[in-house]
């Protein structure tokens, strides 16, 4: 039996990279002695349909991030508590949400260039679609950092997309828990800002 049951699984490659670009903020897990080292943050997918990433030299993960060595993702999309209040049907209380875990190997990138190119791209990227920001070739900050800085490309091994999202409901529940998934996101971001910060 496979888990999680099929109808919550996506192996639509567009959909899992689409997950990725909208989401580039990943928890990276890497093993050493038996213990996970977990690190979260951005990669991007690129055209050669790797992973890029940069880690802080300081940062324990980073020397795993070499060598080709193994490496899993998790990227998270949306995700919400559902309600059997939203259903027209009578269902349980559960949880829908988007994951996408990704293995691989890692190969540590040792060019300056490459790195201040990769930052700069990075930044376009993540300044899409308005581009109110653009990291210049010359900025000074950058220059500093570039020492402090680890530069790291991932080969993806396998993709398994999670997509719980009430599929396995009558069409007009499956509607429901969408726009239920949509608005929680919405309105639990505020509710919760508002209650930290």
């Amino acid at each position: 039996m496979s888990y999680p049951p099929k109808h919550h699984q996506d192996n639509d490659i567009n959909h899992l990279i689409e997950v990725v670009k909208t989401y580039p903020l990943a928890t990276l897990i890497s093993v050493k002695n038996n213990e996970p080292l977990i690190t979260h943050l951005p990669l991007i997918y690129n055209e050669a349909g790797k992973l890029i990433g940069h880690i802080d030299i300081y940062n324990p993960q980073a020397e795993l991030l070499k060598d080709d060595n193994a490496i899993m993702i998790i990227f998270s999309g949306p995700q919400c508590y559902i309600s059997p209040s939203i259903y027209e049907s009578t269902q349980l209380p559960t949880w829908n949400y988007i994951k996408v875990h990704v293995k691989g190997k890692v190969k540590a990138i040792e060019s300056k260039d490459a790195l201040k190119q990769s930052l700069i791209s990075m930044t376009e990227f993540l300044e899409a679609p308005d581009h109110k920001y653009v990291l210049e070739s010359d900025n000074r900050s950058m220059k500093g950092y570039l020492d402090y800085i680890k530069m790291f490309e991932i080969t993806i091994d396998s993709w398994e997309g999670k997509f719980k999202l009430s599929q396995d409901k009558k069409p007009k529940d499956t509607e429901n828990a969408r726009a239920e998934l949509i608005r929680s996101n919405q309105e639990s971001i505020k509710v919760f800002l508002d209650k930290i910060f």
